[in-house]
């Protein structure tokens, strides 16, 4: 039997997910709690996507807040900003079921625990998704590359994948969105989390491209400081990683100069609406994880202060 799919949190990733999938066959919904994203959506009778700023054309899709919904999916795809989901989720408890699945491909570290007040461990995969995409305005996204570019990984937070999972990772698949299932969950949360902090977070604070970034003759050395200190907090939490040090640069460099050149990160995004970053469950996750085995990850610490820095300082401009 097919899955029934419904998006928390319908933003830029929400809708690229909930509009591939629904382009690939399958039932979806989708529920968020931007009221302008909620009311333009449907006074249009749906979305605007575009791919590279090209072909911009309407999708109708099926679209809701937390308190108008009464659908029964089988799983939910959670793509919200850290600081905004406990609220997301306070907010659609009332529809959510012991039999329903969660799945999320957010950003940085701290959501884990926060869907875990709500499904069952063995209910829970934590994905990392290098996937571009940018919300232009309400009610109107942007699919950064080709189709078929980016990809992703999954792993079940028991690490013990079930028929539910794999066939959740076969209608990715269908949906074009390349999953690859791990059975390593914090080894697969933490590779994303580490390529943010390079590339999110340089890209911000210099209001760069990714492609722009990989362009600078320095790139390697200062991504390998990031990635070499975060690792060395990581292996002594007995951590243990999907790739070395250097498979997770080449990473870097691969998505930043080939797959996503003309992306700007989604903590950019943020940083120019004026809206708070993510840095502190990026960069700011690796410093404090850290300090609980008295490591100091000093340059992650650095920049996560340099962006609250430049955060602050927007409202002189």
């Amino acid at each position: 039997m097919a899955l029934k799919y419904t998006v928390l949190g319908a933003g830029a990733m929400g809708l690229r997910y909930g509009v591939l999938l629904q382009e690939a066959g399958f039932d979806v919904d989708f529920v968020d709690t931007w009221e302008p994203q909620v009311k333009t959506i449907k006074q249009q009778n749906g979305v605007y996507v575009s791919r590279d700023g090209e072909n911009r054309h309407l999708v109708p899709v099926n679209i809701y807040t937390p308190e108008e919904y009464t659908g029964n999916p089988d799983v939910y795809v959670v793509f919200s900003k850290q600081m905004l989901l406990a609220d997301l989720l306070q907010r659609s408890a009332h529809f959510f079921k012991p039999h329903q699945y969660a799945v999320t491909g957010m950003n940085g570290m701290g959501h884990i625990e926060k869907l875990d007040q709500y499904f069952e461990p063995q209910k829970v995969i934590g994905g990392t998704a290098l996937i571009g995409t940018v919300l232009n305005k309400a009610g109107d996204v942007d699919f950064i590359g080709a189709a078929g570019a980016g990809s992703m990984n999954l792993a079940n937070q028991t690490e013990q994948p079930d028929e539910t999972t794999n066939q959740i990772v076969a209608d990715f698949q269908k949906a074009n969105l390349n999953p690859t299932l791990t059975t390593n969950f914090l080894g697969t949360l933490l590779a994303k989390v580490i390529f943010n902090s390079v590339v999110n977070t340089i890209c911000t604070l210099f209001e760069i491209q990714m492609g722009q970034f990989i362009a600078y003759p320095g790139a390697e050395k200062l991504g390998k400081q990031l990635i070499n200190e975060a690792f060395d907090v990581c292996e002594r939490a007995d951590i243990t990683f999907l790739n070395t040090r250097q498979q997770e640069w080449d990473t870097i460099e691969h998505v930043s100069r080939d797959t996503n050149p003309l992306h700007y990160p989604s903590m950019y995004q943020d940083m120019s609406k004026n809206r708070p970053t993510e840095v502190d469950y990026i960069n700011g996750y690796i410093y404090e994880l850290g300090k609980q085995s008295n490591y100091e990850a000093s340059t992650h610490d650095f920049l996560r202060n340099l962006v609250h820095l430049a955060e602050n300082t927007r409202q002189y401009r």
